[in-house]
């Protein structure tokens, strides 16, 4: 069973009694809910307590008259059909009056018949226009997301809660694995901003050194320090009206926690050098691959700041968490792939799209990206019926993650106590723990121990690769006859 439908409120701003009630007896005959104001300021009320589909205005009320009105409603933004109605036939008013945005002018006395055919048209109208803006908006959403591909839930609903945080002014923090795209939606929840016409700069938080971060977040005048021949504009200034994007911001210096700190909250900076400071507006994006919970009980990240960062979470799935989205991205990248290097277009098999569904994908969608251009390369006709997987055979499938609403707050620190695992977890997390380390041994052998193209094997950054080869205690010693770039 259908919804009923909602009758339409038409608001009558008038200071005769009567007029007000025959208006009223038209509007209710017409099937629309009829509400009164006897003035300017009584209907400026009404229209900021209640929801009015349209308006029929006198053009003289005492506190407020019909051009005050509508200037309110100029400067308000409010959208609303308003029909003009008035004892005077100044023609220059009327002109004046559409010219302000009104709808139609109409002189007292109303025939009825007239009155019936312009709120109808009013109202059908403004109807048709919404629908029009709603649909412009689905498209704008539809092209904001372009980059993002994949028709899965998962994704589906993650892109559902950026629409809904984008318009708002509140931070953002992006938390997904490496190579799912965080950057992808920081960028897209900043084209659908209020802020979309303003910058939007990206920081490397692991690539900022305690000596240069003043510098370079801040700023600094001419002559500050040495080396400084010229005014420089740091980060944060770069982003005034617009988005500051800060990746990786779990890999940040808490020196430099401390004074992003600051910014954050009073939304001032001091060049290096300078004494005044300078006010900046801007909004904050964030993104990590990282648990907090134990960096802030470790103390390697301010609880204060996580808090700060943390007004929403924005939970990015990994690719393993959306495998019918594989087939698509792998298809999207081979088409990509051909077009940019000018190959006839290509075509994988579909035993070749199943062993890419099943893959676990450890380096998300920038390990599927290089392993499908790999793929092309390696071709040995139109339809390529191999790939270079690191894992042959399916791997040990991850413990499924509670699944978390994006508006809610993550618990305090003390709540993110690890449970020791279970042996079966543990046999588990060896297993796991195995293959990454075999998996990063073998891309070693292949790439003869070049470093970088050892990363894009694995489909991470090197930031990534020297963090994994540190965790397994080998970033000096892989006890492998290879030889590290430089």
């Amino acid at each position: 069973m259908s919804a009923k439908k909602e009758k339409p409120n038409v608001l009558i701003a008038d200071d005769s009694a009567g007029t007000r009630t025959l208006i009223s007896h038209v509007i209710t005959k017409l099937g629309y809910n009829a509400l009164t104001a006897n003035d300017g300021n009584a209907c400026i009320h009404s229209l900021s307590s209640e929801k009015v589909d349209l308006l029929l205005l006198d053009l003289n009320m005492p506190g407020k008259n019909g051009m005050e009105v509508l200037s309110y409603l100029q400067a308000s933004d409010i959208a609303l059909p308003v029909i003009m109605i008035t004892a005077s036939d100044d023609i220059s008013q009327a002109v004046q009056c559409i010219k302000m945005g009104a709808y139609e002018y109409l002189t007292k006395p109303v025939k009825n018949d007239r009155l019936e055919i312009t709120v109808s048209n009013a109202l059908s109208e403004s109807n048709l226009k919404k629908k029009v803006q709603l649909l412009e908006k689905e498209l704008e959403q539809q092209n904001i997301f372009r980059r993002i591909y994949g028709e899965s839930p998962a994704l589906k609903k993650c892109i559902e809660q950026a629409i809904q945080v984008m318009e708002t002014e509140v931070n953002v923090l992006v938390i997904g694995e490496s190579g799912t795209g965080k950057e992808l939606f920081a960028q897209a929840i900043h084209n659908g901003s209020k802020r979309k016409k303003g910058p939007f700069v990206t920081i490397n938080c692991a690539a900022i050194s305690n000596e240069l971060a003043d510098s370079l977040l801040f700023g600094h005048v001419k002559g500050s320090f040495t080396g400084a021949n010229s005014d420089h504009t740091g980060f944060f200034e770069q982003a005034d009206s617009g988005t500051i994007f800060l990746d990786e911001i779990g890999d940040m210096n808490l020196d430099i926690q401390a004074k992003v700190l600051r910014v954050l909250q009073e939304k001032k900076i001091r060049r290096v050098g300078e004494k005044k400071e300078r006010a900046v507006d801007f909004r904050l994006i964030s993104a990590t691959h990282k648990d907090f919970s134990d960096a802030i009980k470790n103390e390697t990240f301010r609880a204060d700041l996580y808090y700060r960062l943390e007004e929403y979470p924005l939970f990015i799935p990994s690719l393993r968490e959306r495998r019918e989205d594989v087939p698509l991205l792998a298809n999207h990248f081979l088409e990509s792939f051909c077009t940019a290097n000018n190959i006839e277009q290509l075509a994988l098999s579909k035993s070749v799209l199943d062993k890419l569904s099943e893959y676990d994908w450890p380096g998300n969608i920038r390990e599927l990206q290089n392993i499908v251009r790999r793929a092309a390369i390696n071709r040995k006709g139109n339809e390529i019926d191999s790939v270079p997987l690191l894992f042959q055979s399916k791997p040990q499938e991850k413990a499924a993650l509670p699944e978390r609403s994006a508006a809610e707050k993550s618990p305090p620190p003390s709540a993110f106590a690890p449970v020791p695992p279970a042996p079966e977890q543990k046999s588990k997390g060896l297993l796991l723990k195995n293959a990454e380390l075999q998996a990063i041994i073998k891309a070693y052998e292949l790439t003869g121990g070049n470093q970088t193209k050892t990363a894009e094997i694995l489909g991470i950054s090197r930031s990534s690769l020297y963090r994994k080869l540190k965790k397994f205690g080998i970033e000096k010693n892989l006890s492998l006859s290879v030889t590290k770039d430089l």
